[in-house]
C-alpha cells in the first residue's frame, strides 16, 4: 500500500486545561476521505485547527508524507488547503478579488478567468464584482467553496462546508469534493448533514 498523506498518531487536543479528546489515530490515503464526527464540543473543529497548525496539540504527532508536518512545514501548507468558520475572506474586496489574493497567498497565479468559472459554478457570476460586505452569509460562504474549484492543494480540511447552502449549493459542492477526491485529493471534514462521496469515505468519531 502507498504511504499515507497525512497521518497521526495518538493525537489529543485541550481547552482551557481540559482534554476534549485523546490517542486519536488514522491515515488518509490519495483518494480518501474522512468524516470527522462527535457530538457538540467534543473538539472536531479544534483537531482541524491542531491538524493545520492553528492550534497546538497536547500530545501525539502528525505527519504528512511520511514527514513530521512540524519539520515540513513549509511543503504541508503549501499542499494544504483549510476552510473553518471564518471564512478568510476580506469584506472590502470584490468576490472576485477575493479569490485572486487567496490564490497568491498559496504562490499561485490564478488568471480572472479561471476565477469567474469558479464563481460561476457557485451561482455568483452577478455577484463576482461586488464587495463581499454587500452578499449575505449564504453568498460569501459560496465565495469561499470557490476557492476549492481552482485549488491545488492535496490535502482539504473543511469544517462544516456544507453549512447555510441550498439545496443546489450542495451538490455542487459534493460533486466539487468527488472530482479532488478522483483526481487523488485527500479529504478530511467534518458535517452534521448527511454526505455520501462513494466507497472511499471512511468515518471518525471523537469520544469525549
Amino acid at each position: 500500500m502507498s504511504i499515507a498523506l497525512l497521518q497521526a498518531q495518538a493525537v489529543a487536543c485541550e481547552r482551557g486545561g481540559r482534554a476534549l479528546f485523546q490517542s486519536v489515530s488514522f491515515e488518509l490515503h490519495a483518494g480518501a476521505a474522512l468524516h470527522l464526527e462527535g457530538d457538540n464540543g467534543a473538539g472536531k473543529t479544534t483537531l482541524l485547527r491542531a491538524l493545520s497548525g492553528l492550534s497546538p496539540l497536547a500530545q501525539g504527532q502528525v505527519w504528512w508524507r511520511g514527514q513530521s508536518t512540524a519539520e515540513a512545514r513549509s511543503a504541508f501548507h503549501a499542499d494544504l488547503l483549510y476552510l473553518g468558520h471564518a471564512l478568510g475572506l476580506k469584506d472590502e474586496l470584490t468576490a472576485l478579488e477575493n479569490l485572486q489574493l487567496g490564490a497568491a497567498v498559496s504562490g499561485q497565479t490564478l488568471a480572472p478567468s479561471q476565477a469567474l468559472d469558479a464563481l460561476a459554478t457557485q451561482g455568483l457570476k452577478s455577484r463576482a464584482h461586488l464587495p463581499l460586505k454587500v452578499l449575505s452569509q449564504g453568498q460569501k460562504r459560496r465565495v469561499a467553496l470557490a476557492r476549492l474549484q481552482v485549488a491545488r492543494a492535496k490535502l482539504w480540511l473543511l469544517d462544516e462546508p456544507f453549512v447555510a447552502l441550498d439545496t443546489d449549493a450542495v451538490q455542487v459542492l459534493q460533486g466539487l469534493l468527488r472530482a479532488h477526491l478522483e483526481q487523488g485529493g485527500a479529504l478530511l471534514f467534518t458535517s452534521h448533514q448527511a454526505v455520501s462521496l462513494g466507497s472511499s469515505m471512511q468515518h471518525l468519531r471523537l469520544q469525549t
